[in-house]
Protein backbone atom coordinates (compact mmCIF):
# COMPACT_ATOMS: atom_id res chain seq x y z
CA UNK A 1 0.00 0.00 0.00
CA UNK A 2 1.57 3.30 -0.77
CA UNK A 3 1.79 5.80 1.98
CA UNK A 4 -0.29 8.89 1.84
CA UNK A 5 0.72 12.30 2.01
CA UNK A 6 3.08 13.42 4.77
CA UNK A 7 3.96 9.83 5.44
CA UNK A 8 7.32 8.38 4.81
CA UNK A 9 7.65 4.74 4.10
CA UNK A 10 8.48 1.99 5.95
CA UNK A 11 6.72 1.52 8.58
CA UNK A 12 5.06 4.76 9.66
CA UNK A 13 5.90 7.20 12.06
CA UNK A 14 4.90 5.26 15.28
CA UNK A 15 7.16 2.53 15.15
CA UNK A 16 10.03 4.80 14.71
CA UNK A 17 8.79 6.68 18.18
CA UNK A 18 8.65 3.19 19.78
CA UNK A 19 11.86 2.23 19.08
CA UNK A 20 13.25 6.18 19.61
CA UNK A 21 12.25 5.24 23.44
CA UNK A 22 13.54 2.27 24.14
CA UNK A 23 17.45 3.03 23.13
CA UNK A 24 16.72 6.26 24.94
CA UNK A 25 15.70 3.93 27.87
CA UNK A 26 18.71 1.54 27.41
CA UNK A 27 21.26 4.83 26.69
CA UNK A 28 19.83 6.00 30.28
CA UNK A 29 20.54 2.20 31.85
CA UNK A 30 23.44 1.52 30.17
CA UNK A 31 25.74 4.41 29.72
CA UNK A 32 26.55 7.62 31.05
CA UNK A 33 25.96 8.93 34.67
CA UNK A 34 23.51 7.10 35.06
CA UNK A 35 25.04 3.85 34.28
CA UNK A 36 27.81 5.22 36.70
CA UNK A 37 25.18 5.66 39.69
CA UNK A 38 23.55 2.77 39.33
CA UNK A 39 26.69 0.26 39.75
CA UNK A 40 27.83 2.43 42.74
CA UNK A 41 24.39 1.43 44.31
CA UNK A 42 23.50 -1.69 43.25
CA UNK A 43 21.96 -3.99 46.02
CA UNK A 44 23.65 -1.48 48.73
CA UNK A 45 26.73 -2.29 47.99
CA UNK A 46 29.80 0.44 46.60
CA UNK A 47 31.45 -1.25 44.08
CA UNK A 48 33.63 1.97 42.88
CA UNK A 49 37.42 1.65 42.84
CA UNK A 50 38.85 2.10 46.26
CA UNK A 51 41.05 5.21 46.54
CA UNK A 52 44.92 4.74 47.96
CA UNK A 53 44.90 5.67 51.20
CA UNK A 54 41.71 2.95 52.05
CA UNK A 55 44.58 0.43 50.07
CA UNK A 56 47.21 2.07 52.37
CA UNK A 57 45.17 1.22 56.09
CA UNK A 58 44.24 -2.04 54.76
CA UNK A 59 47.48 -2.88 54.15
CA UNK A 60 49.16 -1.38 57.14
CA UNK A 61 46.77 -2.27 59.84
CA UNK A 62 45.48 0.57 62.35
CA UNK A 63 48.67 0.49 63.54
CA UNK A 64 50.43 1.85 61.05
CA UNK A 65 52.71 -0.99 60.14
CA UNK A 66 54.82 -0.67 56.84
CA UNK A 67 52.45 -2.18 53.56
CA UNK A 68 53.62 -6.09 52.77
CA UNK A 69 54.36 -6.77 56.59
CA UNK A 70 51.58 -8.03 57.97
CA UNK A 71 48.54 -9.06 57.01
CA UNK A 72 45.69 -7.06 55.46
CA UNK A 73 43.69 -5.64 58.63
CA UNK A 74 46.13 -7.18 61.16
CA UNK A 75 48.73 -6.13 63.09
CA UNK A 76 52.01 -7.31 63.68
CA UNK A 77 52.00 -11.54 63.98
CA UNK A 78 50.99 -12.22 67.57
CA UNK A 79 53.60 -13.52 69.52
CA UNK A 80 53.46 -15.69 73.28
CA UNK A 81 55.12 -14.55 76.16
CA UNK A 82 58.57 -16.75 76.91
CA UNK A 83 57.68 -19.31 79.47
CA UNK A 84 58.93 -18.53 83.21
CA UNK A 85 61.38 -20.24 84.34
CA UNK A 86 60.93 -23.73 86.64
CA UNK A 87 61.82 -22.50 90.11
CA UNK A 88 64.73 -24.78 91.64
CA UNK A 89 65.85 -26.20 88.47
CA UNK A 90 69.36 -25.58 86.97
CA UNK A 91 70.17 -26.21 83.20
CA UNK A 92 73.65 -27.31 84.53
CA UNK A 93 73.10 -30.31 86.60
CA UNK A 94 74.61 -32.83 86.11
CA UNK A 95 71.80 -35.59 86.12
CA UNK A 96 68.98 -34.81 83.71
CA UNK A 97 64.97 -36.13 84.30
CA UNK A 98 63.76 -35.38 80.66
CA UNK A 99 65.26 -37.58 77.18
CA UNK A 100 64.39 -37.19 73.88
CA UNK A 101 64.23 -39.40 70.84
CA UNK A 102 63.87 -36.70 68.35
CA UNK A 103 65.70 -35.68 64.93
CA UNK A 104 63.65 -33.56 63.56
CA UNK A 105 65.49 -29.94 63.31
CA UNK A 106 62.17 -27.84 63.92
CA UNK A 107 61.37 -29.69 67.24
CA UNK A 108 64.69 -30.16 68.17
CA UNK A 109 65.46 -26.40 68.29
CA UNK A 110 62.20 -25.79 69.92
CA UNK A 111 62.61 -28.26 72.66
CA UNK A 112 66.23 -27.03 73.10
CA UNK A 113 65.40 -23.31 73.07
CA UNK A 114 62.09 -23.68 75.57
CA UNK A 115 64.16 -26.00 77.80
CA UNK A 116 66.43 -23.22 77.79
CA UNK A 117 64.28 -20.34 78.75
CA UNK A 118 62.99 -22.64 81.66
CA UNK A 119 66.39 -23.52 82.96
CA UNK A 120 65.40 -27.43 82.12
CA UNK A 121 68.05 -29.77 80.81
CA UNK A 122 67.02 -32.44 77.95
CA UNK A 123 69.11 -34.87 76.90
CA UNK A 124 68.61 -35.83 73.05
CA UNK A 125 69.35 -39.40 72.05
CA UNK A 126 69.67 -41.23 68.91
CA UNK A 127 69.14 -45.13 70.42
CA UNK A 128 68.29 -47.00 72.72
CA UNK A 129 72.35 -47.52 73.76
CA UNK A 130 72.69 -44.07 74.17
CA UNK A 131 70.15 -43.58 76.59
CA UNK A 132 71.67 -46.78 78.80
CA UNK A 133 75.08 -44.57 78.88
CA UNK A 134 72.83 -41.37 80.22
CA UNK A 135 71.24 -43.42 82.42
CA UNK A 136 74.12 -45.15 83.84
CA UNK A 137 75.47 -41.61 84.82
CA UNK A 138 72.70 -40.56 86.49
CA UNK A 139 73.13 -43.27 89.11
CA UNK A 140 69.77 -44.80 90.36
CA UNK A 141 67.39 -41.90 89.39
CA UNK A 142 65.59 -42.78 86.48
CA UNK A 143 64.21 -40.42 83.97
CA UNK A 144 60.92 -38.45 84.48
CA UNK A 145 60.29 -38.01 81.21
CA UNK A 146 60.83 -39.50 77.53
CA UNK A 147 60.09 -38.06 74.27
CA UNK A 148 59.49 -39.83 70.94
CA UNK A 149 59.46 -38.56 67.83
CA UNK A 150 57.22 -41.39 66.44
CA UNK A 151 57.89 -40.96 62.98
CA UNK A 152 61.80 -40.73 63.76
CA UNK A 153 62.83 -43.89 62.28
CA UNK A 154 66.17 -44.37 63.08
CA UNK A 155 64.90 -45.13 66.73
CA UNK A 156 62.62 -47.70 66.13
CA UNK A 157 60.14 -46.21 68.59
CA UNK A 158 57.61 -48.99 68.50
CA UNK A 159 60.48 -51.48 69.44
CA UNK A 160 61.77 -49.16 71.96
CA UNK A 161 58.98 -48.33 73.73
CA UNK A 162 57.61 -51.64 75.09
CA UNK A 163 61.36 -52.06 76.12
CA UNK A 164 61.61 -48.60 78.12
CA UNK A 165 58.02 -49.21 80.06
CA UNK A 166 59.12 -53.03 80.63
CA UNK A 167 62.55 -51.36 82.36
CA UNK A 168 61.48 -48.29 83.67
CA UNK A 169 58.26 -48.74 85.33
CA UNK A 170 55.41 -46.59 86.23
CA UNK A 171 58.06 -43.94 87.18
CA UNK A 172 58.76 -42.68 83.43
CA UNK A 173 56.29 -41.07 81.19
CA UNK A 174 56.54 -41.79 77.81
CA UNK A 175 55.06 -39.06 75.23
CA UNK A 176 55.27 -39.17 71.53
CA UNK A 177 54.62 -36.70 69.13
CA UNK A 178 52.86 -37.22 65.29
CA UNK A 179 51.21 -35.87 62.29
CA UNK A 180 47.29 -35.80 63.54
CA UNK A 181 46.66 -37.67 59.76
CA UNK A 182 48.20 -40.63 61.46
CA UNK A 183 45.90 -42.53 63.20
CA UNK A 184 47.34 -45.73 63.04
CA UNK A 185 50.45 -44.97 64.02
CA UNK A 186 48.71 -43.51 67.12
CA UNK A 187 47.07 -46.56 68.12
CA UNK A 188 49.71 -48.89 67.91
CA UNK A 189 51.96 -46.39 69.75
CA UNK A 190 49.07 -46.37 72.61
CA UNK A 191 49.22 -50.19 72.41
CA UNK A 192 53.26 -50.63 72.60
CA UNK A 193 53.18 -48.80 75.91
CA UNK A 194 53.51 -44.44 75.16
CA UNK A 195 51.68 -42.93 77.81
CA UNK A 196 50.50 -39.95 75.75
CA UNK A 197 50.28 -39.48 71.81
CA UNK A 198 50.22 -35.81 70.96
CA UNK A 199 49.19 -34.73 67.21
CA UNK A 200 52.60 -32.11 66.69
CA UNK A 201 50.80 -28.82 67.35
CA UNK A 202 49.41 -30.00 70.38
CA UNK A 203 52.98 -31.30 71.51
CA UNK A 204 54.42 -28.04 70.32
CA UNK A 205 51.21 -25.64 72.61
CA UNK A 206 52.09 -28.16 75.85
CA UNK A 207 55.58 -28.17 75.70
CA UNK A 208 55.97 -25.77 78.07
CA UNK A 209 53.90 -27.56 80.93
CA UNK A 210 54.94 -30.75 79.59
CA UNK A 211 58.80 -29.79 80.72
CA UNK A 212 58.16 -27.63 83.81
CA UNK A 213 56.17 -31.04 85.27
CA UNK A 214 59.44 -33.16 84.46
CA UNK A 215 61.97 -30.80 84.48
CA UNK A 216 61.59 -29.83 87.80
CA UNK A 217 63.86 -30.95 90.59
CA UNK A 218 62.61 -34.14 92.41
CA UNK A 219 61.63 -32.29 95.83
CA UNK A 220 59.70 -29.70 94.14
CA UNK A 221 57.62 -32.43 92.26
CA UNK A 222 56.66 -33.89 95.67
CA UNK A 223 55.82 -30.35 97.45
CA UNK A 224 53.77 -29.76 94.39
CA UNK A 225 52.25 -33.00 94.07
CA UNK A 226 52.76 -33.64 90.71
Amino acid sequence: MNAGPGRPSGGGGKHRRRRGRRSSRRGGSGSGPAMGRDRQNHGGIYTAPMDHSYRANMQGGENGSRAGRSRPGFGGAYKPADPDPVPGARAEDSASRIFAFVDDLFFLAKIQETARKMNVRVEFVKTDKDLTDKLKQNGEEKPSLIIFDLNNANAKPLILIPKLKSKLKKGTSIIGFLSHVQGDLKQKAHEVGCDMVLPRSAFSQNLPNLLRRHGAPEEEVSEAGL
